[in-house]
């Protein structure tokens, strides 16, 4: 039983922190602890007396309805013994006017055995000294071990009971010493536990006390702002710590790697970072891609070349201002470097390590004289894969009905007949939970003739064919009248038409629809987050890919058969209510512009007008055998250049044309 694991074996969490706050001061101080401690510890708990009736955004209040400050300590201690005991192993108890540097608490209490009766803090003699022992100052926080709570359990109600005191945090030491025995300690087995006292208008940034430096908590905060001026300070301290562990981590590991039977080859370039791919045959040999400042000579469409723009472009200059950095870093201050231009920039992505660089600067070196030479210096970057992240996501199911549309122009009709039989296969066989909607598209013309000579005719009657022959199916369909079919004016119709929770899913006349095609579009499609915008596996024409044999009746995914059509944006997978967004947010543009109509598709829509993911994939199970595609020149030139190029690279792969080229010069020479 997985989600059992930890209470079956006695697992616990390492750190529990408690904060004592109050009424006056849980939106100021208290909202201030939250933002510089809440993101950094397991478990983050706020107790107070009495609350205000709003309270603050993401923060766990405890309150005790009551403001008498030994009653609000012993039902804390109360608390936690009845809810969080068996749940951690350490528990930290602090006021909301001390910064806490959460880092360091972490690293203190890991060093500790949980088995140890500890109390740890700033040790405090007791008012009037009639007591043996100290307490631990609650300013300063203190830290309580499991085992000492447990210790404490079957006393609590006695000490509520029996021991007077002013001050919450003298009474909690009494007790602890009275029936326990134990003492705060401020060090523990060499371990000590670090603290300042701030004093009046201190400024963190040039306080140069060794204890401020290395505290664990500072006290008294007066306000918010100064919770947040400490907190920079800090996190600027440990930032810096952290860059010496791991230039140590990878001296370490290039000594270490120095004695190893390979010598200095086992330690890889950065160190810390995954070695380079290693291809095993000419075909996985990774492509480096040549660049300048404004140019790069690898496009996505297949250019030779194009500007760079967007990411691109802010890749590029964020690497060269990188390169300048470290030069400087690396020569300063006997010579100083200053970038002239980039001479040649080359870079490629390695899966197993992120993406690499090469690049030769022209830079002016000027030494400390002011003398200056112009040299070439070739500089070599990783810009390294982060860690895996799950990201969140709202849930779905498969049992969404999907409205399938799908739109017909005359070139089209003569291919629904084998969009028919094989949608009827996969839906209307197993009584899937789709609907399918035929789009009719009629040019002027067209439209005029349609009584005497309807182009759909055939279309229309095998559609009565199947409802016939599948009694409890409807197959609608709508007819639109357009000399420029754009996919959001088609769109505007649809949507016009169907509530704003249908699951939409725009098909093409030659996809070949699956019910496993049908689950991942309802599994990748979530309203208000996310619309699909699947790549399918197309066919290559048979006549060349088959040249001179019998082509199969079916159509796998393998590399001579066809390609995943990286090209064609028709096929999408969104919801109804998503798309009228976005449309919405498009009506300002298109009214100083209605050509934007024709200029944009729907993806183009949901990238440039919402703020949703759109997934593009690779879709295994959506195939579309080959034919010839009639590409609109009245659409815009993006549009109408991805489809030429989608129906050049659709006809065979370079082997398959480079054979029929070949036979058909062997036939010209006999």
């Amino acid at each position: 039983r997985t989600r059992y694991i930890s209470t079956e074996l006695g697992m616990r969490q390492r750190l529990f922190v408690g904060v004592l706050t109050s009424k006056s001061t849980l939106n100021t101080l208290g909202v201030a602890v939250n933002r510089t401690l809440a993101h950094r510890l397991e478990r983050l708990v706020y107790f107070t007396g009495t609350r205000g009736r709003k309270v603050p955004h993401g923060m766990t209040v405890v309150t005790h309805s009551d403001e008498r400050p030994i009653w609000n300590m012993y039902q804390t201690i109360r608390y936690l013994l009845d809810h969080y005991v068996n749940d951690f192993d350490w528990f930290f108890l602090v006021q909301d006017d001390t910064y806490t540097e959460a880092h360091r608490i972490s690293r203190l209490v890991a060093h500790l055995s949980i088995d140890t009766h500890l109390y740890l803090g700033r040790p405090e003699e007791f008012i009037g000294g009639d007591t043996e022992g100290r307490y631990c100052y609650g300013g300063f926080g203190y830290l309580l071990s499991r085992s000492l709570l447990l210790l404490l359990q079957q006393h609590l109600e006695s000490c509520r009971n029996d021991i007077l005191s002013a001050r919450p945090d003298e009474w909690l030491g009494r007790c602890i010493i009275d029936y326990t025995g134990v003492n705060c300690a401020e060090e523990h087995e060499g371990l000590h536990y670090h603290y300042f006292e701030l004093g009046k208008n201190a400024d963190p940034e040039r306080e140069t006390d060794l204890r401020f430096q290395s505290a664990f908590t500072v006290h008294p905060v007066l306000d918010p702002l100064q919770m947040y001026r400490l907190h920079k300070y800090f996190a600027q301290v440990e930032l810096e710590r952290t860059y010496q562990e791991i230039q140590q981590l990878q001296m370490e590991i290039q000594n270490a790697s120095s004695l190893s039977a390979d010598g200095d080859h086992v330690a890889t370039w950065p160190i810390g970072i995954p070695p380079p791919f290693q291809p095993k045959t000419r075909f996985e040999v990774l492509r480096w891609d040549y660049f300048t400042e404004e140019q790069v000579y690898a496009c996505v469409d297949g250019s030779p070349k194009c500007e760079l723009h967007g990411a691109d472009l802010a890749d590029v200059a964020d690497v060269v201002a990188t390169a300048m950095e470290e030069l400087n870093r690396k020569y300063q201050p006997v010579l100083h470097v200053r970038k002239q231009q980039l001479v040649n920039g080359y870079r490629r992505f390695d899966p197993t390590r992120g993406m690499e660089y090469t690049l030769d600067l022209q830079v002016e070196v000027v030494t400390q004289k002011g003398h200056s030479h112009s040299v070439t210096k070739r500089v070599h970057l990783v810009r390294p894969l982060s860690e895996v992240e799950i990201i969140p996501m709202p849930y779905v199911t498969e049992a969404s009905r999907i409205n399938v549309i799908l739109p017909l122009t005359a070139h089209d009709r003569d291919y629904a007949a084998r969009f028919l039989e094989a949608y009827a296969a996969a839906a209307f066989e197993s009584s899937e939970n789709a609907v399918l909607t035929f789009l009719f598209i009629y040019d002027p013309f067209e439209a005029q003739q349609v009584t005497q000579n309807d182009i759909f005719a055939s279309v229309k009657s095998q559609i009565t064919e199947y409802e016939r022959k599948y009694a409890e199916v409807k197959i609608p369909w709508i007819s639109v009248k357009t000399d420029a079919p754009s996919q959001i004016k088609v769109m505007d119709i649809i949507s016009k038409k169907h509530p704003v929770d249908t699951l939409f899913f725009v098909a093409g006349v030659g996809t070949e629809v699956t019910v496993d095609f049908l689950n991942r579009c309802r599994m990748n499609t979530i309203n208000n987050w996310q619309v699909f915008f699947p790549i399918h596996f197309q066919g290559y024409n048979p006549a060349i890919a088959y040249h001179n044999q019998v082509p199969p009746t079916t159509l796998d995914l393998l590399r001579d058969m066809g390609r995943f059509d990286r090209d064609v944006f028709h096929e999408a997978c969104f919801y109804n209510a998503d798309y009228m967004a976005a449309r919405t947010r498009m009506a300002g543009d298109v009214q100083e512009n209605e050509d934007i109509l024709e200029t944009l598709d729907i993806y183009d829509m949901f990238i440039k007008y919402s703020n949703l993911h759109v997934f593009r994939a690779v879709e295994p199970a959506l195939l579309q055998h080959y034919r010839h595609q009639a590409c609109n020149p009245r659409l815009s030139e993006d549009i109408y250049h991805r489809c030429v190029q989608s129906s050049l690279e659709g006809v065979g792969s370079r082997s398959q044309l480079a054979m029929v080229l070949f036979e058909q010069e062997q036939g010209n020479s006999t």
